[in-house]
């Protein structure tokens, strides 16, 4: 495979990938631009006279700064699924007759009186901020194991902090018709749910906490549902790991004869290890990212929605060192920099009614996405392979007229 050149820092972000015909350059704004080799130099990076131009255009610079403030809150740590990879576990389950209920994160369920102290912190952070605008994240654990704080978080924080929207994360196993309308009636317009790849491997891996038994039919018709009442999108993540790879395509082709497709994007995502004991076998390879490019042409071809690269950009919530722009907010009130460590008494950086702790303190607890996650590979290699599949995405929506 192919190594990609990286990008100069006065870039702020932006990111150059090889194309099959040309150089891609996505541009922090959002922008795309096609270079030729003669823009960039031997080694790879933009000629003084081609970042000039780019400059001009206004392409180069940092990412603009958020306008809108990102609060994720988890509603409940519990989970009613024991999948074995999830980072909010702290180990497996050692029943290898049971294997589905690997210990967790201690249990906490939002509360009135939390739900309080969170939109009180919120203004605050708002006004600091100078953002009129919330989008709150609902999140777990499974946000839907509490229904009621979902809605009344909503509810509350519209009442009292202005313009506000929402998604969720979701297992969506709880999603009935009538709570998808009482939760997009609140301003709930998106839910990202995950799929172990297609049925077999999916009922296999995302397994029921309690009785045991797969969730895959029960999901689909949960989301088919939600779509006849609601205008809600959706985006289906697709987990790729050596437990799953066979089944995905024609897992895409069983979601498309079942789902709106124009309602849904589809995002194949690698399944990694934050050192809970799943085992990552998955390899970077020239022929995994021939595949994903494969599976993305394909959900192109059958209506789904595929996300367009983009630069490097802060995480809202993560990204700010001083949770300026967003917060990950337990469901005890407890603070956290990334949803990756919430609910994690080793990893807090404060509370709803204290606030951040000293920098001093939280230095070494402050972790961005994907920073836990423990590969197979270094982090140049990953970052090669996800450049392959993003210029073969844009080689494909170019010569398809998408882009």
């Amino acid at each position: 495979m192919t190594s990609v050149p990286t990008v100069p820092v006065q870039t702020g972000g932006a990111r150059i990938l090889r194309g099959s015909r040309n150089w891609w350059f996505l541009a922090p704004n959002g922008a795309v631009a096609r270079l030729r080799d003669g823009h960039l130099t031997a080694g790879g990076t933009l000629r003084p006279d081609t970042e000039r131009q780019l400059r001009e255009r206004g392409l180069l610079g940092s990412a603009p700064l958020p306008r809108v403030y990102s609060l994720t809150v988890l509603t409940s740590t519990q989970c009613n699924l024991g999948c074995g990879y999830c980072f909010q576990n702290t180990g497996q389950d050692t029943d290898p007759d049971r294997g589905s209920r690997p210990p967790r994160i201690a249990r906490a369920r939002l509360t009135t009186p939390t739900i309080t102290s969170i939109l009180g912190f919120t203004e605050r952070q708002m006004a600091v901020a100078g953002l009129e605008k919330l989008r709150i994240m609902l999140f777990g654990g499974e946000p839907l194991l509490n229904p009621r704080g979902c809605l009344e978080l909503l509810r509350r924080a519209a009442g009292t902090l202005g313009p506000t929207s929402a998604w969720m994360i979701s297992n969506a196993t709880l999603l009935t018709p009538r709570l998808a309308g009482e939760l997009a009636g609140l301003g709930l317009d998106h839910v990202q749910v995950t799929f172990d790849g297609d049925r077999p491997d999916h009922d296999r891996i995302r397994i029921r906490r309690a009785e045991g038994g797969g969730t895959f039919d029960t999901i689909v018709r949960n989301i088919a549902r939600a779509c006849e009442d609601t205008t809600i999108s959706w985006t289906l993540r697709v987990n790729v790991s050596q437990e799953t790879l066979g089944g995905i395509d024609t897992l895409t082709d069983r979601l498309a004869a079942e789902l709106d497709t124009s309602r849904c994007t589809l995002y194949f995502a690698p399944v990694g290890d934050v050192g809970v004991g799943f085992t990552n076998e998955l390899l970077y390879t020239g022929e995994l990212s021939a595949r994903f490019g494969r599976w993305q042409r394909r959900a192109l071809e059958l209506g789904f929605r595929v996300s367009r690269p983009q630069a490097r950009r802060p995480c809202a919530t993560c990204g700010y060192r001083d949770g300026r722009y967003g917060a990950v907010v337990s469901a005890d009130g407890t603070l956290a920099s990334c949803w990756e460590t919430a609910g994690r008494s080793d990893w807090e950086v404060g509370t709803v009614t204290g606030g951040y702790l000293p920098d001093t303190v939280t230095r070494e607890r402050w972790v961005g996405c994907q920073d836990l996650y423990r590969q197979n590979e270094n982090e140049r290699t990953r970052a090669a392979f996800r450049d392959a599949v993003d210029a073969a995405l844009l080689d494909h929506l170019d010569e398809t007229g998408r882009l």
